[in-house]
């Protein structure tokens, strides 16, 4: 998972500090790297600052508040194609016969490999191993065009999930694939236009939520305002994530027109009337992942609802950790359970989903040592028994939990008196979206179709 970031402005005043802001709201997105680029507004060159690590580590803010430049964008990572380091950080810029283009993107292509053999098949070489690059070699190969058409004709070869922000010399361009299933949203403040993967990112700059880009649409953004034109592919149905509204996005984000805050609520009391916990005493969430699930499960159980479970706010995330290792650290070190609540007590305990299984074991044996009577560990989704190939590094199905026990086994595994899930026909009733429009694969293993090779008919 990525996040991007862009803005625009008509009146020539200088948007990195916005930019900048922008990435730390969307840091929960990617830790790995983060990077600018930017148009230097005269020939239209793009230049760009990458580096590793968190947005204020990579990127010099002061610095950036020294430059003066009308049109950017941005981007965190967190590795789900290419290794973690500097060549794969992104925006991906280039200079081609057409121009100086940059491209920031969230999403797996999924025939990108059979893309970049043919490319390089064709002479093409690459600087980076991510899939982001082969929409810039698909541009230089039709360079008889002008770059907004090499663009369109460039993303109606691919399959899987782009939400992408551009720089086409100074003009910012947004894209969405056909299928919806990342989020990008466009937002306002006076004469400066934005695109973010998610609505909080505007609110840190003062923006407001003009809607959502729609699925299969490119937004072109100049000093001539906005225009809209369509991507010549046509989806047979939609494919937003519902993992998006789960666990990855900000719960003060809005995501096709959903509260991300709302639907969370929702899940949590779809659940308790599911799968009620009437011995429960108390109500808690895993912090901060089932929180608000929590609260839900509690306000349509009766059941008071306490937060018994501290997290470290010093502490990133462990799901978005690129190692096994890191991830059981920070489960160890960003947890820890309040033993005057929990003592004696038989708790319910909410969560957004199990994955591995590693930090609802390791919480359950902290609550356990702590003196909990019993411990009930409710899911706020389905198990997720499938990877996810469209920007989620989900593991393979031999380390998915789900992909490998029943649920009483996993039980046992992680040690719980008892656990349930809800159900996917509540989860898409909880979001509020039609069936048809949200993807479910990670739970149900209904992928998007198409081979490797689609789109190679250059």
């Amino acid at each position: 998972m990525c996040g991007v970031f862009g803005a625009f402005c008509k009146n020539g005043e200088s948007v990195l500090e916005d930019i900048y802001l922008g990435l730390y709201a969307l840091q929960h997105r990617g830790q790995e790297s983060a990077g600018i680029a930017w148009s230097d507004g005269g020939e239209g060159n793009v230049l760009s600052f990458r580096g590793m690590g968190l947005v204020h580590i990579a990127l010099d803010q002061q610095h950036l508040s020294t430059i003066k430049a009308n049109s950017a964008i941005g981007h965190v990572r967190y590795s789900t194609t290419g290794a973690s380091d500097l060549s794969n950080a992104q925006p991906i810029s280039a200079n081609y016969s057409m121009g100086s283009l940059a491209i920031a993107h969230n999403g797996n292509i999924t025939n990108a490999s059979g893309i970049r053999r043919m490319l390089e098949s064709r002479g093409a070489i690459f600087q980076s191993t991510t899939d982001t690059e082969t929409i810039i070699h698909l541009m230089a190969h039709q360079s008889h065009k002008p770059p907004l058409d090499a663009l369109v004709d460039a993303l109606r070869r691919l399959r899987g999930a782009y939400s992408l922000a551009i720089l086409l010399g100074n003009r910012l361009v947004a894209a969405r694939d056909p299928w919806g299933f990342r989020p990008l949203v466009l937002g306002r403040r006076g004469d400066i236009f934005y695109v973010a993967s998610e609505s909080c990112a505007l609110d840190i700059v003062g923006a407001t939520l003009i809607r959502d880009v729609e699925p299969g649409e490119i937004v072109v953004i100049d000093e001539n305002g906005l225009k809209s034109i369509r991507i010549p592919v046509k989806a047979s149905r939609g494919y937003s994530c519902t993992f998006e509204y789960v666990y990855f996005a900000r719960p003060d984000s809005m995501i096709d027109g959903r509260s991300v805050y709302e639907v969370r609520k929702a899940l949590g009391c779809r659940l308790a009337l599911r799968s009620p916990c009437p011995g429960a005493e108390i109500v808690t969430g895993m912090p901060d992942s089932g929180t608000i699930a929590a609260m839900g499960f509690a306000g349509c159980s009766g059941q008071p609802y306490e937060k018994a479970i501290v997290r470290n706010r010093y502490i990133g995330r462990t799901f978005i950790q690129p190692t096994q290792r890191v991830r059981n650290l920070g489960v160890r070190i960003k947890l820890n359970p309040i033993k005057s609540l929990i003592k004696g007590k038989e708790l319910a305990v909410v969560d957004d989903s199990i994955v591995r299984g590693t930090t609802v074991k390791r919480v359950i044996s902290m609550i356990r040592q702590d003196g909990a009577e019993k411990v009930h560990i409710r899911i706020a989704s389905p198990p997720v028994r499938f990877p996810c190939y469209y920007g989620i590094d989900t593991p393979t199905c031999e380390e998915l939990a789900a992909a490998r026990l029943d649920i009483d086994t996993l039980r046992r595994e992680v040690g719980a008196d008892t656990l349930d899930y809800l159900g996917t026909e509540d989860l898409i009733s909880a979001i509020g979206l039609p069936s048809p429009d949200v993807c479910t694969a990670c739970f149900t293993g209904d992928y998007l179709d198409g081979s490797d090779n689609d789109g190679l008919d250059l």
